[in-house]
């Protein structure tokens, strides 16, 4: 009788405060229909004892609040390198045979076991985007850590190209990271009732990067409502107030939900945007794009959406009077937007991440569950 082997245990770093707390939930499941075990180690803020349970019944994962401070809201250096200690003991504790990590700079510890880096975002290249001039100390020395950071990772992953390339170019690095896209399940369109008359927008409106005052110019602009999903306040005090825009604060999942199978015109004016997994939810649930013309969103949506320089609100505003106007042109560009983010499921992510494993542990290493392909 053939002995039993354990599966491939992969710990997981997760921030629940944004996207990287879905994409961590929707790879740790992939992860787990190919035979891998993941233990979740959640860092920062986290949701509810409700939320949570949730969250481990979705992705299969067991989920480890941690309470390390996160990277980017860290008060100083030493609480950054004091997580990342942290995390390399409980990847000792958990017997994981590989860490991935949510951020680079968790990288400075002696793990004893390869480790997979995501650069979902980071504050060099976000300041490149939005800044002026050198880097204020405050995020200089985050920076810095992101860049050591990146050079003691075994890999390095990005979700675009165009946020590969950046990051090279911040940190001075000798190759890009791999590419290997986000992904999310298309929802299921259910409803034969006529896409919405209004526009939606999510994310944290907080955060400089989503232009939020853009948007409520842009709201200013429209004779339909405009509703925006996401904090208004961040961790660290940041504070968006809006004057036209409908707020509607942070939604759960099931709620994001019933808004996105409405099928509004969605808009992101985005100034900086790695990937862009609101996008992607809006697309995956039918909902016509209208985005900002940056080169994330260019690389991933060029004949699916339509776009406008981030800060031509009334471009915007033109174009999502245009579709509300023209139910035909409308479903034509739901269609695309709907069909191109098929490309970017789960199941693409977690065998491209899967592969960057493999390559790191040997194929005899990605140890599968019974019945479970490796």
């Amino acid at each position: 009788m053939p002995v039993r082997r354990a599966p491939t245990h992969i710990l997981m770093t997760a921030d629940a405060l944004g996207g990287v707390w879905q994409y961590s939930l929707e790879l740790a499941e992939g992860l787990g229909r190919r035979g891998l075990a993941v233990t979740l180690a959640l860092m920062g803020p986290a949701p509810s004892d409700a939320a949570l349970a949730q969250a481990e019944a979705v992705s299969g994962a067991r989920i480890r609040p941690t309470g390390l401070p996160l990277d980017w809201t860290a008060g100083r250096l030493e609480e950054v390198t004091g997580a990342a200690l942290s995390l390399a003991r409980l990847t000792r504790e958990v017997g994981a045979d590989l860490v991935h990590l949510h951020s680079p700079a968790l990288a400075l510890a002696a793990f004893e076991v390869p480790v997979v880096a995501v650069c979902h975002s980071c504050v060099a290249t976000w300041w490149a985007a939005l800044g002026n001039g050198p880097l204020p100390a405050d995020l200089a020395w985050r920076a810095d850590l992101a860049a050591r950071g990146c050079r003691a990772a075994d890999r390095l992953l990005a979700p675009t190209r165009a946020f590969a390339e950046a990051t090279r170019a911040a940190y001075g690095l000798d190759r890009p990271p791999a590419v290997v896209r986000n992904g999310r399940r298309l929802a299921d369109l259910h409803s034969e009732a006529e896409p919405a008359a209004h526009a939606f927008t999510a994310g944290r409106l907080w955060d400089r990067a989503k232009n939020a005052a853009a948007l409520d110019r842009l709201a200013a602009r429209l004779d339909v409502p405009f509703y925006a999903a996401g904090p208004a306040e961040g961790p660290n005090g940041e504070r968006f107030t809006a004057d036209h825009l409908r707020g509607l604060g942070r939604l759960d999942a099931a709620r994001m939900e019933r808004e996105l199978t409405q099928r509004p015109v969605f808009i992101s004016l985005a100034r900086y945007e790695p990937f862009g997994l609101a996008v992607l939810e809006a697309a995956g649930a039918g909902c016509a794009l209208v985005l900002s013309d940056i080169p994330s969103f260019s690389e991933l949506w060029e004949g699916a959406a339509l776009f406008v320089a981030p800060d031509d609100d009334a471009a915007a505003a033109d174009a999502a009077r245009g579709l509300i106007a023209d139910p035909e042109r409308r479903a034509s560009l739901a269609e695309a937007a709907r069909t191109r983010a098929a490309r970017y499921g789960t199941d693409a992510m977690a065998d491209g991440v899967l592969a960057v494993f493999r390559d790191l542990l040997g194929e005899p290493r990605i140890r599968a569950l019974d019945g479970a392909a490796a």
